[in-house]
Protein backbone atom coordinates (compact mmCIF):
# COMPACT_ATOMS: atom_id res chain seq x y z
CA UNK A 1 0.00 0.00 0.00
CA UNK A 2 1.07 3.12 -0.96
CA UNK A 3 0.36 5.06 2.49
CA UNK A 4 2.60 2.56 4.29
CA UNK A 5 5.45 4.93 3.11
CA UNK A 6 4.25 7.24 6.05
CA UNK A 7 5.11 5.42 9.51
CA UNK A 8 2.21 6.69 10.96
CA UNK A 9 -0.31 4.59 8.40
CA UNK A 10 2.28 1.60 8.51
CA UNK A 11 1.97 1.12 12.29
CA UNK A 12 -1.67 1.37 12.17
CA UNK A 13 -2.07 -0.95 9.58
CA UNK A 14 0.05 -3.67 11.22
CA UNK A 15 -1.91 -3.70 14.53
CA UNK A 16 -5.54 -4.35 13.09
CA UNK A 17 -7.96 -5.27 9.89
CA UNK A 18 -8.98 -2.61 8.16
CA UNK A 19 -12.38 -1.16 7.86
CA UNK A 20 -13.07 -1.64 4.24
CA UNK A 21 -11.88 -5.56 5.54
CA UNK A 22 -14.68 -5.58 7.71
CA UNK A 23 -17.49 -3.55 5.74
CA UNK A 24 -16.43 -6.16 3.19
CA UNK A 25 -18.34 -8.25 5.48
CA UNK A 26 -20.87 -5.96 6.08
CA UNK A 27 -21.60 -5.21 3.16
CA UNK A 28 -22.13 -9.12 2.10
CA UNK A 29 -24.01 -9.78 4.95
CA UNK A 30 -26.70 -7.12 3.81
CA UNK A 31 -27.93 -8.83 0.77
CA UNK A 32 -29.27 -6.17 -0.45
CA UNK A 33 -30.29 -7.89 -3.71
CA UNK A 34 -32.72 -9.97 -1.26
CA UNK A 35 -33.16 -7.78 1.61
CA UNK A 36 -34.86 -4.21 -0.64
CA UNK A 37 -37.30 -5.82 -2.57
CA UNK A 38 -41.13 -5.04 -1.90
CA UNK A 39 -41.95 -8.58 -0.47
CA UNK A 40 -39.15 -8.19 1.93
CA UNK A 41 -39.81 -4.32 3.01
CA UNK A 42 -43.38 -6.11 3.86
CA UNK A 43 -42.55 -8.02 6.32
CA UNK A 44 -41.22 -6.88 9.57
CA UNK A 45 -38.67 -9.26 10.39
CA UNK A 46 -37.22 -8.73 7.05
CA UNK A 47 -37.32 -5.09 7.44
CA UNK A 48 -36.17 -5.50 10.74
CA UNK A 49 -32.59 -7.19 9.70
CA UNK A 50 -31.94 -5.12 6.65
CA UNK A 51 -32.47 -1.81 9.34
CA UNK A 52 -30.20 -3.75 11.56
CA UNK A 53 -27.64 -4.50 9.12
CA UNK A 54 -27.69 -0.86 7.17
CA UNK A 55 -27.06 0.53 10.96
CA UNK A 56 -24.57 -1.63 11.37
CA UNK A 57 -22.74 -0.63 7.93
CA UNK A 58 -23.42 3.31 8.51
CA UNK A 59 -22.05 2.70 12.06
CA UNK A 60 -18.55 1.03 10.54
CA UNK A 61 -18.86 3.62 7.45
CA UNK A 62 -19.10 7.04 8.56
CA UNK A 63 -15.86 7.42 11.04
CA UNK A 64 -13.70 5.23 7.93
CA UNK A 65 -14.68 7.81 5.19
CA UNK A 66 -14.13 10.50 7.48
CA UNK A 67 -10.54 9.72 8.07
CA UNK A 68 -10.30 8.75 4.30
CA UNK A 69 -11.50 12.31 3.83
CA UNK A 70 -9.29 14.16 6.23
CA UNK A 71 -6.92 12.06 7.10
CA UNK A 72 -5.61 9.50 4.59
CA UNK A 73 -6.45 11.30 1.16
CA UNK A 74 -4.96 14.74 2.10
CA UNK A 75 -1.46 12.22 2.99
CA UNK A 76 -1.74 10.96 0.06
CA UNK A 77 -0.79 13.40 -2.92
CA UNK A 78 2.68 14.41 -1.24
CA UNK A 79 3.72 10.68 -1.22
CA UNK A 80 3.06 9.86 -4.69
CA UNK A 81 3.83 11.40 -8.06
CA UNK A 82 1.80 12.56 -10.60
CA UNK A 83 2.31 9.41 -12.50
CA UNK A 84 1.11 6.80 -9.35
CA UNK A 85 -1.55 9.12 -8.57
CA UNK A 86 -2.85 8.76 -12.84
CA UNK A 87 -1.43 5.01 -12.54
CA UNK A 88 -3.75 4.30 -9.50
CA UNK A 89 -6.82 5.92 -10.86
CA UNK A 90 -6.23 3.94 -13.52
CA UNK A 91 -6.28 1.00 -11.24
CA UNK A 92 -9.61 1.79 -9.71
CA UNK A 93 -10.75 2.23 -12.79
CA UNK A 94 -10.28 -1.39 -14.16
CA UNK A 95 -11.50 -2.70 -11.07
CA UNK A 96 -14.46 -0.70 -11.46
CA UNK A 97 -15.06 -2.26 -15.13
CA UNK A 98 -14.34 -5.68 -13.36
CA UNK A 99 -16.25 -5.86 -10.64
CA UNK A 100 -19.33 -3.80 -12.35
CA UNK A 101 -18.65 -4.01 -16.30
CA UNK A 102 -18.95 -1.41 -18.71
CA UNK A 103 -20.40 2.06 -17.17
CA UNK A 104 -20.48 0.17 -13.90
CA UNK A 105 -20.80 3.06 -11.34
CA UNK A 106 -23.51 4.98 -13.62
CA UNK A 107 -25.30 1.63 -12.87
CA UNK A 108 -24.53 1.31 -9.77
CA UNK A 109 -26.11 4.92 -9.17
CA UNK A 110 -29.15 3.76 -11.16
CA UNK A 111 -29.79 1.12 -9.11
CA UNK A 112 -29.20 2.77 -6.08
CA UNK A 113 -31.18 5.40 -6.75
CA UNK A 114 -34.03 2.60 -7.47
CA UNK A 115 -33.15 1.24 -3.91
CA UNK A 116 -33.29 4.33 -2.48
CA UNK A 117 -36.65 4.84 -4.14
CA UNK A 118 -37.79 1.39 -3.14
CA UNK A 119 -37.38 2.33 0.55
CA UNK A 120 -38.69 5.84 0.82
CA UNK A 121 -35.25 7.57 1.33
CA UNK A 122 -34.44 8.72 -2.26
CA UNK A 123 -35.97 12.43 -1.65
CA UNK A 124 -33.08 14.08 0.71
CA UNK A 125 -35.05 16.92 1.41
CA UNK A 126 -36.78 15.00 3.70
CA UNK A 127 -33.82 14.58 5.74
CA UNK A 128 -33.00 18.43 6.16
CA UNK A 129 -33.56 20.12 9.42
CA UNK A 130 -36.36 22.88 8.84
Amino acid sequence: MVLSRLPRFAARQAVRPGPAAVGKDTTANLRIEQLSTLAVVKNADDRRKLSQSLHEFIRMYRPHEAREDTVLFPALRPIVSPREFAALGEQFEDKEHELFGEKGFEKMVEKVAELEKTLGIYDLAQFTPR
